[in-house]
């Protein structure tokens, strides 16, 4: 069906009608429980619950919030909230008590849905007593009011709400790397230009299978997961814990597959934990062995039926990439913003070159600044940043192109290439200006390394942090294994610098002690590098580190 004018409701309504005893979501309830959802009873519930929510008589447009881990209720949330006329307002279900509070403040909101979670003491005084709450079936426990007897109580909303293209439909607060997070404001015509343009770019249809496990709070999982399965009609599973990921990624039997950086590293280590590279690669330059194990490999990440697989939020290392892609998974990468809805650019199935994010989608404007600077405009650019008209401003140029902070280059083909952030790039007491991430998807390829940050501002010479793989952890008591990983990183170190500008080579290699984690602020909850906390953590040592003139330094 033609979904270039359709708005996200129009296509609940669709598909209500269309499929609606057809299987659209598969709920984990615990002990090897699930509970399916039909179409007509997703949409019913929702329904149901936006009658509820009508019947509070709230403020026209109120924001309501969603503070959950993925699940069915979490899809519905969304979709009830527009029906009865409102605006979401989702939360990350990592974020802690202080973070929690400001958002619920800075966007006025009127009620929370409180859900899936595992924090929810931490996160708890955060969450104002006034604030009337209801609680999903899988909620930690709570006086709210619940879901199943909300939508056991009310009938279903019987008209078809409509919302314009141009009405606000979602507030969307980054993760916040640095500073407070800023709420982005995204139209219902946002939402529906960049879900229909992804999925028509990429050629998905209704037949595929999708598993949601990385935050719906973020855009990138809302634009290609909730908002490709409607756009396209397809079925959604979701996932328990990560204890359970495995079978819930083999129940599931994804035909296409997202994650993160972090993610496909930590799964191309698990099986390099049980098959060494050397071996892995040798097998696989045996032609009868070939497709075997290729074929046992994919089957036992669960991907054995993804025709394709993503990455997004941050730069993939070529290595990786590599590695994927000579096991048959076409690993493609994207690029996008909060403000953009994820929408800005995607490697297309046989034009990936290494390196490069790929090419503009669909009706997407990019051009690149005299600053180096990314610039991009299309239909999915946000409206602006709540209250805060003077960051809205800075944030565009007079002709209406986005500012990423990203620096690039295009190549011959339309190709986009990220070469740093403008923020990161810092200065050496040379004077010389270094980009960090280049240098740290070089030091990546590394199958030790877990994480890594490259650093230096005002020193002679930049220097890199890294935060190693749980096999090698596991493995440092052992004294030869800790030699051995010494001499390889001193390797590395010397095969990164003759790569590099020798303003950017590295005086030396840090192994820290510390897991950096959501919950100790090092990470964003999009598992991105907090790097202005990893400095400031490691601030106080840096001098002591320098002075002993060593390649290789154990925290």
């Amino acid at each position: 069906m033609d979904t270039k004018n359709k708005l996200p409701l129009d296509m609940v309504y669709h598909w209500e009608a269309a499929k609606a005893e057809d299987l659209y979501m598969t709920q984990p309830m615990g002990d090897g429980e699930v509970s399916q959802y039909t179409w007509r009873r997703a949409v019913g519930e929702a329904r149901r619950m936006a009658s509820y929510l009508k019947s509070l008589n709230l403020p026209e447009k109120s924001r309501i919030g969603i503070l959950s881990k993925n699940c069915a209720h979490w899809v519905m949330s969304d979709w009830a909230i527009w029906m009865a006329g409102h605006i979401s307002v989702p939360l990350y279900p990592t974020l802690n008590a202080d973070t929690v509070a400001y958002i619920l403040d800075h966007s006025q909101c009127e009620l929370l849905f409180v859900g899936k979670l595992d924090d929810w003491d931490m996160m708890k005084p955060g969450v104002p007593d006034s604030l009337p709450c209801v609680s999903y079936p899988l909620s930690p426990p709570n006086d709210y009011k619940s879901w199943d007897d909300i939508v056991a109580k009310f009938p279903p909303l019987q008209e078809n709400t409509k919302r314009d293209a141009d009405e606000l439909a979602t507030i969307v607060y980054t993760s916040g790397s640095t500073g407070r997070p800023k709420g982005v404001m995204l139209s219902f015509g946002n939402m529906a230009f960049a879900a229909a343009g992804g999925t028509q770019a990429l050629n998905v249809g209704s037949d595929e299978r999708m598993l949601s496990y990385l935050p719906l709070a973020h855009v990138f999982e809302r634009t290609f997961v909730e908002l490709g399965s409607l756009y396209c009609g397809f079925q959604l599973y979701f996932a328990e814990s990560l204890d359970t990921f495995v079978e819930d990624l083999k129940r599931a039997e994804p035909t296409l597959f997202l994650s993160v950086p972090r993610l496909w590293v930590k799964f191309q280590h698990g099986v390099l934990q049980k098959v060494p590279k050397e071996k892995l690669d040798r097998l696989l330059k045996i032609p009868l062995l070939n497709k075997l194990i290729k074929k046992k490999v994919l089957k036992g990440l669960g991907l054995h039926k993804a025709k394709l697989a993503g990455s997004g939020s941050a730069p993939l290392s070529s290595d990786v990439l590599s590695w994927y892609r000579n096991l048959g998974l076409e690993l493609l990468e994207g690029y996008g913003m909060s403000e953009n809805f994820a929408y800005s650019h995607m490697t297309k199935p046989g034009r990936t070159r290494v390196g490069y994010v790929g090419e503009a989608l669909p009706g997407v404007e990019v051009k690149i600044s005299e600053q180096g600077e990314v610039l991009v405009k299309s239909p999915a650019t946000m409206m602006g940043y709540y209250k805060d008209e003077e960051k809205t401003r800075e944030t565009f140029t007079e002709d209406g192109f986005l500012r990423t902070g990203d620096k690039g280059e295009i190549d011959e083909l339309g190709r986009l290439k990220l070469t740093g952030r403008l923020k990161e790039i810092f200065k050496t007491s040379k004077g010389k200006y270094v980009a960090p991430a280049p240098i740290e998807n070089k030091l990546m390829a590394h199958n030790d390394i877990e994480m890594v940050c490259v650093s230096g501002a005002n020193q002679p010479q930049p220097h890199c942090l890294v935060m190693l793989g749980e096999d090698a952890k596991a493995r440092m008591g052992d004294e030869s294994f800790r030699k051995e990983l010494e001499a390889s990183f001193k390797t590395l170190l010397s095969e990164v610098n003759k790569t590099v500008d020798p303003h950017e080579q590295l005086a030396f290699i840090t192994i820290v002690k510390e897991e950096w984690t959501i919950e100790n602020s090092f990470l964003t909850p999009t598992l991105k590098l907090k790097r202005n906390v990893v400095e400031d953590a490691y601030e106080a040592e840096v001098e002591s580190w320098y002075a002993k003139r060593q390649p290789v330094i154990w925290q």
